[in-house]
Protein backbone atom coordinates (compact mmCIF):
# COMPACT_ATOMS: atom_id res chain seq x y z
CA UNK A 1 0.00 0.00 0.00
CA UNK A 2 0.86 3.87 -0.07
CA UNK A 3 3.24 4.71 2.52
CA UNK A 4 2.02 6.75 5.14
CA UNK A 5 4.69 10.04 6.64
CA UNK A 6 4.38 10.40 9.86
CA UNK A 7 4.16 14.33 9.60
CA UNK A 8 1.91 16.47 6.88
CA UNK A 9 3.39 18.75 5.12
CA UNK A 10 1.87 21.56 7.01
CA UNK A 11 3.28 19.32 10.91
CA UNK A 12 6.91 19.29 9.30
CA UNK A 13 6.79 22.79 8.46
CA UNK A 14 5.04 24.46 11.81
CA UNK A 15 8.14 21.85 13.56
CA UNK A 16 11.07 23.39 11.13
CA UNK A 17 9.86 27.25 11.97
CA UNK A 18 9.50 26.51 15.91
CA UNK A 19 12.02 24.06 17.07
CA UNK A 20 15.30 25.41 18.74
CA UNK A 21 17.34 22.35 18.21
CA UNK A 22 18.60 20.49 15.19
CA UNK A 23 16.89 17.20 15.15
CA UNK A 24 16.34 14.11 12.56
CA UNK A 25 13.40 13.66 10.45
CA UNK A 26 13.18 9.40 9.63
CA UNK A 27 10.73 7.79 7.06
CA UNK A 28 10.13 11.08 5.25
CA UNK A 29 11.19 10.40 2.19
CA UNK A 30 11.05 6.22 0.59
CA UNK A 31 9.13 7.72 -2.04
CA UNK A 32 11.79 10.62 -3.23
CA UNK A 33 13.37 9.42 -6.64
CA UNK A 34 16.56 11.11 -5.11
CA UNK A 35 17.16 8.46 -2.49
CA UNK A 36 18.62 6.21 -5.27
CA UNK A 37 20.76 9.01 -6.27
CA UNK A 38 24.04 7.18 -5.29
CA UNK A 39 27.57 8.15 -6.97
CA UNK A 40 27.44 5.71 -9.47
CA UNK A 41 23.73 6.78 -10.65
CA UNK A 42 25.30 10.31 -10.76
CA UNK A 43 27.96 9.17 -12.55
CA UNK A 44 25.88 8.13 -15.28
CA UNK A 45 23.54 11.39 -15.17
CA UNK A 46 26.14 13.87 -15.19
CA UNK A 47 27.70 11.48 -18.21
CA UNK A 48 31.42 12.96 -18.36
CA UNK A 49 30.53 16.49 -17.24
CA UNK A 50 33.58 18.27 -15.66
CA UNK A 51 32.90 19.02 -11.40
CA UNK A 52 36.03 20.48 -9.68
CA UNK A 53 36.50 18.55 -6.47
CA UNK A 54 38.18 20.19 -3.41
CA UNK A 55 41.00 17.71 -2.16
CA UNK A 56 42.39 17.92 1.42
CA UNK A 57 44.61 15.95 3.58
CA UNK A 58 43.28 13.21 5.45
CA UNK A 59 46.01 13.87 8.50
CA UNK A 60 44.13 16.25 10.72
CA UNK A 61 46.75 18.99 12.04
CA UNK A 62 44.54 21.49 15.24
CA UNK A 63 44.35 24.04 12.06
CA UNK A 64 41.23 24.04 10.32
CA UNK A 65 41.44 22.72 6.41
CA UNK A 66 40.31 26.35 4.73
CA UNK A 67 39.18 26.28 1.19
CA UNK A 68 42.15 28.65 0.77
CA UNK A 69 44.81 25.84 1.34
CA UNK A 70 43.37 23.20 -0.25
CA UNK A 71 44.05 22.37 -4.00
CA UNK A 72 41.20 21.38 -6.61
CA UNK A 73 40.99 18.71 -9.65
CA UNK A 74 38.59 19.33 -12.61
CA UNK A 75 37.64 15.81 -13.35
CA UNK A 76 34.08 13.41 -14.23
CA UNK A 77 32.48 11.53 -11.32
CA UNK A 78 33.86 8.34 -13.10
CA UNK A 79 37.52 9.55 -12.60
CA UNK A 80 36.61 10.09 -9.19
CA UNK A 81 34.54 6.71 -8.35
CA UNK A 82 37.90 4.81 -10.52
CA UNK A 83 40.36 6.96 -8.07
CA UNK A 84 38.54 6.31 -4.98
CA UNK A 85 38.48 2.37 -5.51
CA UNK A 86 41.86 2.72 -5.38
CA UNK A 87 43.08 1.89 -8.55
CA UNK A 88 46.45 3.05 -7.56
CA UNK A 89 47.94 2.74 -10.86
CA UNK A 90 45.34 5.25 -12.73
CA UNK A 91 46.63 8.32 -14.41
CA UNK A 92 44.42 11.44 -14.81
CA UNK A 93 43.14 14.19 -12.87
CA UNK A 94 43.80 12.70 -9.25
CA UNK A 95 47.28 11.04 -10.14
CA UNK A 96 48.97 13.19 -8.04
CA UNK A 97 46.65 12.85 -4.91
CA UNK A 98 47.68 9.32 -2.89
CA UNK A 99 44.62 8.11 -1.94
CA UNK A 100 45.25 7.47 1.52
CA UNK A 101 46.76 10.43 2.04
CA UNK A 102 44.34 12.35 0.45
CA UNK A 103 40.02 12.99 0.43
CA UNK A 104 38.27 14.92 -2.04
CA UNK A 105 34.94 16.75 -1.86
CA UNK A 106 31.87 17.95 -4.75
CA UNK A 107 31.19 20.29 -2.20
CA UNK A 108 28.30 22.85 -2.35
CA UNK A 109 27.22 21.92 -6.06
CA UNK A 110 24.09 23.93 -7.13
CA UNK A 111 21.67 21.32 -8.84
CA UNK A 112 20.96 24.55 -11.09
CA UNK A 113 24.44 24.66 -12.71
CA UNK A 114 24.84 20.78 -12.72
CA UNK A 115 21.83 19.52 -14.59
CA UNK A 116 21.34 22.69 -17.00
CA UNK A 117 20.95 19.91 -19.55
CA UNK A 118 18.85 17.64 -17.54
CA UNK A 119 16.33 19.63 -15.87
CA UNK A 120 13.73 16.91 -15.35
CA UNK A 121 16.03 15.45 -12.42
CA UNK A 122 14.72 18.67 -10.39
CA UNK A 123 11.54 16.73 -9.65
CA UNK A 124 13.36 13.92 -7.77
CA UNK A 125 13.41 16.23 -4.83
CA UNK A 126 10.37 17.07 -3.11
CA UNK A 127 10.70 19.28 0.16
CA UNK A 128 6.90 19.98 -0.78
CA UNK A 129 6.38 16.97 2.12
CA UNK A 130 8.36 19.29 4.77
CA UNK A 131 5.82 22.13 3.75
CA UNK A 132 7.49 24.05 1.25
CA UNK A 133 5.24 23.80 -1.90
CA UNK A 134 7.06 24.00 -5.53
CA UNK A 135 10.86 23.39 -3.78
CA UNK A 136 12.87 20.86 -5.49
CA UNK A 137 16.31 20.19 -6.62
CA UNK A 138 16.66 23.58 -8.59
CA UNK A 139 16.44 25.22 -4.63
CA UNK A 140 19.48 22.56 -3.78
CA UNK A 141 23.22 22.12 -3.32
CA UNK A 142 24.73 18.68 -4.11
CA UNK A 143 27.33 17.24 -1.85
CA UNK A 144 29.62 14.15 -2.90
CA UNK A 145 32.44 13.01 -0.84
CA UNK A 146 35.02 10.60 0.35
CA UNK A 147 36.13 9.39 3.25
CA UNK A 148 37.45 11.51 5.21
CA UNK A 149 36.09 14.93 2.95
CA UNK A 150 35.34 17.30 5.62
CA UNK A 151 33.74 20.99 5.76
CA UNK A 152 35.37 22.82 8.48
CA UNK A 153 33.37 24.24 11.64
CA UNK A 154 31.64 27.55 10.86
CA UNK A 155 27.79 28.64 10.97
CA UNK A 156 25.47 29.87 7.88
CA UNK A 157 24.30 33.70 8.19
CA UNK A 158 21.07 32.99 6.33
CA UNK A 159 18.25 30.81 6.60
CA UNK A 160 18.02 27.06 8.21
CA UNK A 161 18.98 23.86 6.46
CA UNK A 162 17.49 20.69 6.04
CA UNK A 163 19.92 17.86 4.44
CA UNK A 164 18.84 14.83 3.36
CA UNK A 165 21.37 11.87 3.44
CA UNK A 166 21.18 9.47 0.19
CA UNK A 167 24.21 7.57 0.35
CA UNK A 168 27.42 6.44 2.80
CA UNK A 169 27.05 8.21 6.75
CA UNK A 170 28.29 11.67 7.61
CA UNK A 171 29.01 13.02 11.36
CA UNK A 172 28.06 15.73 11.96
CA UNK A 173 29.31 18.14 15.07
CA UNK A 174 26.88 20.70 16.10
CA UNK A 175 26.78 23.64 18.67
CA UNK A 176 24.50 26.16 19.63
CA UNK A 177 24.57 29.99 18.64
CA UNK A 178 25.42 30.70 22.10
CA UNK A 179 28.20 28.88 21.91
CA UNK A 180 29.60 31.69 19.15
CA UNK A 181 32.27 33.20 21.64
CA UNK A 182 34.25 29.74 22.73
CA UNK A 183 34.56 28.82 19.31
CA UNK A 184 36.59 31.76 18.24
CA UNK A 185 34.46 33.27 15.49
CA UNK A 186 36.46 34.90 11.83
CA UNK A 187 35.48 35.91 8.74
CA UNK A 188 38.63 35.21 6.88
CA UNK A 189 38.84 33.16 4.74
CA UNK A 190 35.78 35.41 3.69
CA UNK A 191 33.20 33.75 2.36
CA UNK A 192 29.18 35.70 2.05
CA UNK A 193 27.31 33.68 4.61
CA UNK A 194 29.60 31.92 6.22
CA UNK A 195 31.04 32.60 9.70
CA UNK A 196 34.37 29.67 10.13
CA UNK A 197 35.55 28.86 13.53
CA UNK A 198 39.85 29.36 14.19
CA UNK A 199 39.14 25.77 15.77
CA UNK A 200 39.51 22.08 14.18
CA UNK A 201 36.57 20.75 16.96
CA UNK A 202 38.26 17.83 16.02
CA UNK A 203 41.54 18.15 17.39
CA UNK A 204 41.21 21.69 19.56
CA UNK A 205 44.44 23.39 20.25
CA UNK A 206 43.04 23.93 23.78
CA UNK A 207 46.23 26.16 24.84
CA UNK A 208 45.68 28.72 21.98
CA UNK A 209 41.51 28.24 22.55
CA UNK A 210 40.54 27.45 26.04
CA UNK A 211 37.27 28.51 25.93
CA UNK A 212 36.43 26.07 23.26
CA UNK A 213 35.76 23.70 26.51
CA UNK A 214 33.10 25.53 27.78
CA UNK A 215 31.04 24.77 24.27
CA UNK A 216 28.34 22.01 24.12
CA UNK A 217 28.84 19.47 21.26
CA UNK A 218 26.47 17.60 19.71
CA UNK A 219 27.22 14.90 17.45
CA UNK A 220 24.69 12.62 14.81
CA UNK A 221 25.67 10.14 12.72
CA UNK A 222 23.54 10.84 9.64
CA UNK A 223 22.38 8.05 7.92
CA UNK A 224 20.97 7.15 4.28
CA UNK A 225 17.40 8.31 3.91
CA UNK A 226 17.64 10.65 7.39
CA UNK A 227 16.80 14.33 6.82
CA UNK A 228 18.71 16.87 9.40
CA UNK A 229 17.20 20.26 10.76
CA UNK A 230 19.70 22.22 11.39
CA UNK A 231 18.44 25.68 13.00
CA UNK A 232 19.85 29.24 11.77
CA UNK A 233 22.93 29.91 13.73
CA UNK A 234 24.08 26.50 14.65
CA UNK A 235 27.66 25.75 14.08
CA UNK A 236 28.51 22.61 12.02
CA UNK A 237 31.39 20.60 11.19
CA UNK A 238 30.42 17.84 8.81
CA UNK A 239 32.81 14.75 8.13
CA UNK A 240 32.53 11.34 5.81
CA UNK A 241 32.74 8.50 7.80
CA UNK A 242 32.24 5.97 4.70
CA UNK A 243 33.47 5.61 1.03
CA UNK A 244 31.51 7.19 -0.63
CA UNK A 245 28.76 9.72 0.64
CA UNK A 246 25.88 11.92 -0.78
CA UNK A 247 24.08 14.30 0.09
CA UNK A 248 21.17 16.98 -0.96
CA UNK A 249 20.51 20.09 1.38
CA UNK A 250 18.28 23.44 0.95
CA UNK A 251 18.70 26.40 2.83
CA UNK A 252 15.12 27.72 4.15
CA UNK A 253 15.01 31.24 3.90
CA UNK A 254 13.66 33.07 7.01
CA UNK A 255 12.44 36.41 8.30
CA UNK A 256 15.83 37.72 10.17
CA UNK A 257 17.82 37.22 6.70
CA UNK A 258 16.91 40.96 5.55
CA UNK A 259 18.71 41.92 8.75
CA UNK A 260 21.64 39.22 8.42
CA UNK A 261 22.04 40.85 4.63
CA UNK A 262 23.08 44.05 6.06
CA UNK A 263 25.60 42.46 8.65
CA UNK A 264 26.73 40.63 5.99
CA UNK A 265 27.43 43.39 4.09
CA UNK A 266 28.84 45.64 7.00
CA UNK A 267 31.68 42.46 7.05
CA UNK A 268 32.27 42.27 3.01
CA UNK A 269 32.77 46.16 2.77
CA UNK A 270 35.38 45.96 5.92
CA UNK A 271 36.90 42.53 5.17
CA UNK A 272 37.49 43.74 1.53
CA UNK A 273 38.83 47.51 2.45
CA UNK A 274 41.78 46.10 5.11
CA UNK A 275 42.82 43.02 3.37
CA UNK A 276 42.98 45.01 -0.06
CA UNK A 277 45.02 47.84 1.46
CA UNK A 278 47.17 45.47 3.03
CA UNK A 279 47.84 43.58 0.36
CA UNK A 280 46.01 44.70 -3.12
CA UNK A 281 47.08 42.24 -5.66
CA UNK A 282 47.03 38.68 -3.60
CA UNK A 283 43.11 38.20 -2.77
CA UNK A 284 43.48 33.99 -3.36
CA UNK A 285 44.72 34.20 0.38
CA UNK A 286 41.48 35.40 2.12
CA UNK A 287 39.19 35.13 -0.19
CA UNK A 288 36.82 31.81 -0.54
CA UNK A 289 37.48 30.33 -3.95
CA UNK A 290 33.91 30.41 -3.94
CA UNK A 291 33.17 33.88 -3.87
CA UNK A 292 33.72 34.98 -7.47
CA UNK A 293 32.26 38.43 -6.98
CA UNK A 294 34.24 41.82 -7.62
CA UNK A 295 35.86 43.64 -4.06
CA UNK A 296 36.05 46.87 -5.15
CA UNK A 297 34.85 49.52 -2.32
CA UNK A 298 32.73 50.95 -4.64
CA UNK A 299 30.61 47.81 -5.41
CA UNK A 300 30.61 46.77 -1.84
CA UNK A 301 29.01 50.12 -0.82
CA UNK A 302 26.42 49.77 -3.44
CA UNK A 303 26.20 46.39 -2.27
CA UNK A 304 25.81 47.53 1.88
CA UNK A 305 22.93 50.75 0.45
CA UNK A 306 21.13 47.85 -1.39
CA UNK A 307 20.93 45.65 2.12
CA UNK A 308 19.69 48.39 3.64
CA UNK A 309 16.95 49.40 1.39
CA UNK A 310 15.58 46.10 0.95
CA UNK A 311 15.62 45.77 4.97
CA UNK A 312 13.34 48.80 4.52
CA UNK A 313 11.22 48.04 1.91
CA UNK A 314 10.83 44.60 3.90
CA UNK A 315 9.26 46.04 6.75
CA UNK A 316 7.08 48.57 4.94
CA UNK A 317 5.02 46.39 2.86
CA UNK A 318 4.88 43.17 5.24
CA UNK A 319 2.80 44.45 8.21
CA UNK A 320 4.90 43.12 10.57
CA UNK A 321 2.64 43.23 13.74
CA UNK A 322 0.39 40.51 11.62
CA UNK A 323 2.85 38.26 10.57
CA UNK A 324 2.50 35.06 12.58
CA UNK A 325 5.42 34.13 10.37
CA UNK A 326 7.24 36.25 12.54
CA UNK A 327 7.40 33.57 14.89
CA UNK A 328 9.95 31.67 12.83
CA UNK A 329 12.74 29.66 13.55
CA UNK A 330 14.13 32.25 15.65
CA UNK A 331 16.45 33.02 18.98
CA UNK A 332 14.42 35.88 19.76
CA UNK A 333 10.73 37.22 19.50
CA UNK A 334 10.19 40.06 16.95
CA UNK A 335 9.11 43.58 18.32
CA UNK A 336 6.46 45.32 15.94
CA UNK A 337 7.72 47.25 13.30
CA UNK A 338 11.51 48.43 12.90
CA UNK A 339 11.88 48.37 17.03
CA UNK A 340 12.47 44.70 15.37
CA UNK A 341 16.02 45.75 15.83
CA UNK A 342 16.15 46.51 19.17
CA UNK A 343 15.54 42.91 19.93
CA UNK A 344 18.19 41.09 17.91
CA UNK A 345 20.28 41.52 20.64
CA UNK A 346 20.34 38.17 22.86
CA UNK A 347 18.01 36.43 25.35
CA UNK A 348 15.28 34.43 24.05
CA UNK A 349 11.94 36.14 24.59
CA UNK A 350 9.93 33.79 22.11
CA UNK A 351 7.01 32.07 23.42
CA UNK A 352 8.37 28.61 25.35
CA UNK A 353 4.80 27.41 23.89
CA UNK A 354 6.03 27.34 20.65
CA UNK A 355 9.34 25.43 20.48
CA UNK A 356 6.96 22.53 23.27
CA UNK A 357 4.38 22.08 20.53
CA UNK A 358 7.16 21.55 18.24
CA UNK A 359 9.28 19.31 20.98
CA UNK A 360 5.80 16.96 21.34
CA UNK A 361 6.54 16.00 18.11
CA UNK A 362 9.71 14.02 19.24
CA UNK A 363 9.62 10.09 18.42
CA UNK A 364 10.56 7.41 16.35
CA UNK A 365 9.89 10.01 13.63
CA UNK A 366 11.63 13.17 14.63
CA UNK A 367 14.24 11.84 17.13
CA UNK A 368 16.28 15.69 18.78
CA UNK A 369 19.89 15.63 18.69
CA UNK A 370 20.98 15.85 22.29
CA UNK A 371 24.58 17.38 23.89
CA UNK A 372 26.94 14.62 24.14
CA UNK A 373 27.57 13.43 27.38
CA UNK A 374 31.35 13.12 27.48
CA UNK A 375 31.96 16.27 26.10
CA UNK A 376 30.17 19.53 27.58
CA UNK A 377 33.42 19.67 29.84
CA UNK A 378 31.46 20.41 33.05
CA UNK A 379 34.42 21.39 35.30
CA UNK A 380 33.38 24.48 36.59
CA UNK A 381 36.44 26.61 36.84
CA UNK A 382 34.46 28.92 39.74
CA UNK A 383 33.91 32.11 38.00
CA UNK A 384 34.36 30.63 34.69
CA UNK A 385 30.76 28.42 34.43
CA UNK A 386 27.78 29.53 32.96
CA UNK A 387 24.75 28.23 33.03
CA UNK A 388 23.47 27.74 29.34
CA UNK A 389 20.08 29.60 30.22
CA UNK A 390 22.00 32.25 32.18
CA UNK A 391 18.96 31.76 34.25
CA UNK A 392 21.21 29.81 37.16
CA UNK A 393 22.36 32.80 38.53
CA UNK A 394 20.26 34.13 41.68
CA UNK A 395 19.22 37.94 41.80
CA UNK A 396 22.00 38.95 44.13
CA UNK A 397 24.09 37.75 41.82
CA UNK A 398 23.04 39.24 38.78
CA UNK A 399 23.40 42.66 40.40
CA UNK A 400 26.89 41.89 41.81
CA UNK A 401 27.67 41.06 38.25
CA UNK A 402 25.95 44.55 37.03
CA UNK A 403 27.70 46.72 39.57
CA UNK A 404 31.15 45.08 38.74
CA UNK A 405 31.05 46.18 35.19
CA UNK A 406 29.29 49.59 35.78
CA UNK A 407 32.32 50.37 38.54
CA UNK A 408 34.60 51.46 35.70
CA UNK A 409 35.22 50.11 32.55
CA UNK A 410 39.17 51.26 33.04
CA UNK A 411 39.10 48.70 35.98
CA UNK A 412 38.13 45.99 33.24
CA UNK A 413 40.35 47.70 31.20
CA UNK A 414 43.45 47.01 33.92
CA UNK A 415 42.40 43.44 34.79
CA UNK A 416 43.06 42.48 31.12
CA UNK A 417 46.46 44.06 30.88
CA UNK A 418 47.58 42.96 34.21
CA UNK A 419 46.44 39.04 33.22
CA UNK A 420 48.26 39.02 30.13
CA UNK A 421 51.35 41.25 31.37
CA UNK A 422 52.96 38.16 33.27
CA UNK A 423 52.33 36.03 30.17
CA UNK A 424 54.94 36.57 27.23
CA UNK A 425 54.05 39.46 24.92
CA UNK A 426 52.34 38.15 21.73
CA UNK A 427 53.72 38.48 18.61
CA UNK A 428 52.64 41.78 15.96
CA UNK A 429 48.69 42.60 15.91
CA UNK A 430 48.00 41.47 12.20
CA UNK A 431 45.39 42.97 10.23
CA UNK A 432 43.68 39.58 10.46
CA UNK A 433 43.78 39.78 14.37
CA UNK A 434 42.18 43.02 14.10
CA UNK A 435 39.53 42.13 11.62
CA UNK A 436 38.22 39.26 14.13
CA UNK A 437 37.48 42.22 16.79
CA UNK A 438 35.68 44.45 13.93
CA UNK A 439 33.90 41.54 12.16
CA UNK A 440 33.44 39.89 15.61
CA UNK A 441 29.41 38.38 15.05
CA UNK A 442 27.95 40.63 18.20
CA UNK A 443 29.89 44.10 16.99
CA UNK A 444 28.66 43.18 13.57
CA UNK A 445 25.25 42.62 14.91
CA UNK A 446 25.41 46.12 16.75
CA UNK A 447 26.70 48.06 14.17
CA UNK A 448 23.86 47.21 11.50
CA UNK A 449 21.39 47.98 14.49
CA UNK A 450 22.88 51.56 14.44
CA UNK A 451 22.99 52.20 11.13
CA UNK A 452 19.42 50.94 10.42
CA UNK A 453 18.43 52.92 13.60
CA UNK A 454 20.59 56.03 12.11
CA UNK A 455 18.09 55.79 8.77
CA UNK A 456 14.98 55.44 10.75
CA UNK A 457 15.11 58.72 11.87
Amino acid sequence: GVHVKPFTPEKAKEIIMALQQPAVFCNMVSDWPARHWNAQHLSKVLHGKQIQFRMGMRNTDTVPQFETTCSYVEATLEEFLAWNSDQSSISGPFSDYDHSKFWAYADYKYFISLFEDNTNVFQDVMWSDFGFPGRNGQESTLWIGSLGAHTPCHLDSYGCNLVLQVQGRKRWHLFPPEDTPFLYPTRIPYEESSVFSKINVVNPDLKRFPQFRKAQRRTVTLNPGQVLFVPRHWWHYVESIDPVTVSINSWIELEEDHFARVEEAITRTLVCALKTAEDPHNTRAWLNPTEVEETSHDVNCRYLNGAVSAFFDHYRTSNVVETSALQTNTEHARKEGLNVCDHWEGGRTRGQSVTMGAASAFGPDLVPVTPSEREGICESDGQDFVDRDGEHFGKSHQAEKQQTISKSENAVVKQIAYSNATAPSQSLISTDDLLDCLVNPQVTRMVAQLLIQGRNV
